[in-house]
């Protein structure tokens, strides 16, 4: 869902093939970092190479910075460079492919590090983000990114023959500058060559199938008669600023003592400028390799503290101090971190004295993740601190008893409402472009799903019989409030311990068994009708009750016409289908729409904390499967015989 403020500056892939495959390795978020056999021979040294290209689905040409790093990768390989190329690389995996090069240089020869895609700019470190990033959460930015200084410890190692190259195809704006330009990369290590693809504070362009930069220094590698790296890189630049009228300044720095040379692997092939993609001269977008406020830094600022101010973490806070150290938020940032510091030295009330304390939570698990919503742009007045919700009364054990129509396959199972076969116009032409096309489902055969999101008691039988993770801290010490801050595979486990202990076959529902359920016989925005009305559901701006710091007690608020509660806001809940940008070729019969190699899951209802327009039926968004959320929960569905 992309309803709020969003942060684009990308590059992307076309697929296109090696020129020599057998001499590069693909290294994909299932495959295993490896090495080839083919390097430096005739050259006297060893060359290794380390080649990233991260691309996102957003971006006006979504594939083109996993096509530079193929191609790139591909070329390297010709010039004698033993190669791994890894494409939209998380953190950890991008954290692990540096170790795993540092291991690698330790054996002596020259390491080139090639990065295209997202980066910015900030104070005197360059960040390259890695994919799943959210961009509405400038935190994450800062604490998942990979700072430059991070590749050059990896390229530390000390070794005979030792030369560094780094080439950067991405922009290098600060979003969180206010006044002074920012200067990166010093001090510059010995024997170390960085080539930007453009000036601080610029950006880098993309073309129609090749960033500008990495389709220019492609062609220099591949035709160049002077191999020596400072008059191709020199070459690169003078391109590129021709392709661009002068708007892209490429720019390098360079402590290198000596000369380095790029050489042929005799018996290799090139990429051919003849071919369309490198002969070409059209650029597509000026703004696309980077990550860019969407409109003054103040604005951006504000933007910042919006999305964190609420937090109770201290990595937040620290991350804010990080980009605005004079902020206009700072003093209340510190204070936080002061508060939030001595709240985790505290005992806990009853604890024994010297009883051990739990650990301070390190960093939000939103930050690590793919885009989540919530983060509205706010007034620039500090927010409050957190307030913890008012204790509510348990929702009444009657309540998870079964009526007519109702089943409950055990003491500590959610109770499930059986739903009817039918059909229903799934989707929204008025919504985000993920919800259309609409088409028509066919719900074959009947079902059942929770009366009630799957609550901390129920979550808990679970970790009491040794199935489950315990929830996290997230969770209140209520048993009614929904079980939260779970990943799609914590409630993997959960939904395979109760099939196995009531002999029934639970699930999660489908994305289309969730609409289904969620509209309740409806065709309107809202299950209620045209208009948001307050007091239907848990959401921010949508009545009272609500609570800043936490979900509601399931069943709070009214059904729906099938009688499920909180189908919309309290918390995300997770279903069964792997996320696709729309519903083209979506199935029409109701079924899971999967896909191999799938590492995001459909969420749908939105939470306490969005607000009423994330309430409609329609709404979808994504998550990474193995990432925990505070927001995101679940239902289960039963299949009927």
């Amino acid at each position: 869902m992309w309803r709020k403020f969003l942060l684009v500056c990308i590059a992307g892939v076309l697929h296109m093939p090696w020129t020599d495959a057998n001499a590069v390795t693909q290294v994909s978020s299932s495959a295993i970092l490896q090495t080839t056999a083919r390097s430096g021979q005739g050259t006297g040294e060893r060359r290794i190479a380390l080649v990233i290209g991260n691309s996102d689905s957003g971006a006006i040409r979504p594939d083109n910075a996993s096509n530079d790093a193929r191609s790139m990768g591909a070329l390297l390989a010709s010039l004698g460079f033993e190669v791994s190329v890894l494409t939209d690389g998380r953190p950890q995996q991008i954290q692990q492919a540096l170790a795993a090069f540092h291991t690698r240089l330790a054996g002596g020869g020259v390491g080139l590090f090639y990065f295209a895609g997202h980066g910015l700019q900030v104070g005197n470190e360059t960040i390259l983000v890695p994919e799943g990033i959210d961009g509405r959460h400038p935190a994450a930015l800062l604490i998942n990114g990979i700072g430059l200084s991070s590749v050059l410890a990896a390229m530390s190692a000390p070794r005979a023959h030792k030369t560094n190259l780094v080439i950067l195809d991405t922009c290098l704006q600060n979003p969180f500058r206010s006044a002074d330009v920012d200067k990166p990369g010093s001090p510059l290590p010995e024997q170390t060559f960085i080539a930007y693809a453009t000036a601080p504070g610029g950006f880098a362009a993309d073309g129609n199938s090749h960033g500008v930069y990495t389709r220019a220094l492609l062609r220099a590698l591949a035709t160049a008669q002077e191999r020596d790296v400072d008059g191709i890189i020199r070459g690169v630049e003078r391109a590129v600023r021709a392709d661009t009228s002068g708007e892209q300044r490429p720019w390098a720095v360079s402590s290198l003592a000596g000369v380095f040379r790029f050489a042929r692997y005799p018996g290799s092939g090139v990429a051919s400028t003849a071919s369309p993609e490198l002969a070409s001269t059209a650029i597509v977008s000026m703004r696309s390799r980077g990550i860019m406020p969407k409109d003054s830094s103040e604005q951006y600022e504000l933007t910042f503290w919006d999305s964190i101010k609420n937090s109770n973490y201290v990595s937040d806070y620290e991350a804010y101090l990080k980009a605005y150290p004079n902020g206009r938020f700072a003093a209340l940032a510190k204070a936080r971190i002061e508060r939030l510091q001595a709240a985790a030295s505290a005992p806990a009330p009853g604890a024994a004295p010297g009883a051990a304390l739990p650990a301070a939570p390190a960093a939000s698990k939103a930050q690590a993740a793919t885009p989540q919503p919530g983060h509205a742009v706010a007034a620039s007045t500090p927010a409050p601190a957190p307030v913890a919700a008012t204790p509510k009364a348990p929702v009444k054990s009657a309540a998870f008893s079964p009526t007519a129509g109702e089943s409950k396959d055990c003491a500590t199972c959610p109770v499930m409402v059986s739903l009817p076969a039918g059909s229903f116009t799934m989707g929204s032409n008025s919504g985000d472009i993920s919800e259309r096309p609409p088409h028509h489902v066919t719900i074959g055969t009947p079902f059942a799903i929770g009366k009630y999101d799957v609550t901390v008691e129920q979550w808990n039988a679970c970790v009491a019989a040794n199935a489950c993770p315990k929830l996290s801290g997230e969770n209140g010490p209520g048993t009614n409030a929904p079980a939260r801050d779970l990943s799609w595979d914590d409630v993997q486990q959960y939904v395979k311990w109760l099939a196995k202990v009531t002999g029934k076959p639970y699930r999660l529902p489908t994305e289309a068994e969730w609409e289904y359920a969620a509209r309740g016989g409806t065709s309107t925005p809202y299950w209620w009708g045209d208009q948001m009305r307050k007091g239907n559901t848990n959401c921010k701006g949508c009545g009272d009750p609500w609570h800043e710091a936490g979900p509601e007690n399931v069943g709070t608020f009214g059904a729906n016409p099938y009688g499920l509660y909180d189908m919309g806001g309290n918390v995300w809940q997770w279903v069964s289908d792997c996320w696709h940008s729309s519903y083209k070729d979506a199935p029409a019969d109701g079924r899971v729409w999967d896909a191999s190699g799938c590492d995001a899951r459909v969420i749908r209802g939105g939470s306490w904390r969005e607000g009423a327009d994330y309430m409609l039926v329609s709404t979808r968004f994504k998550y990474s499967e193995s990432v925990r959320q505070s927001q995101n929960g679940f239902r289960v569905a039963k299949d009927l015989k």
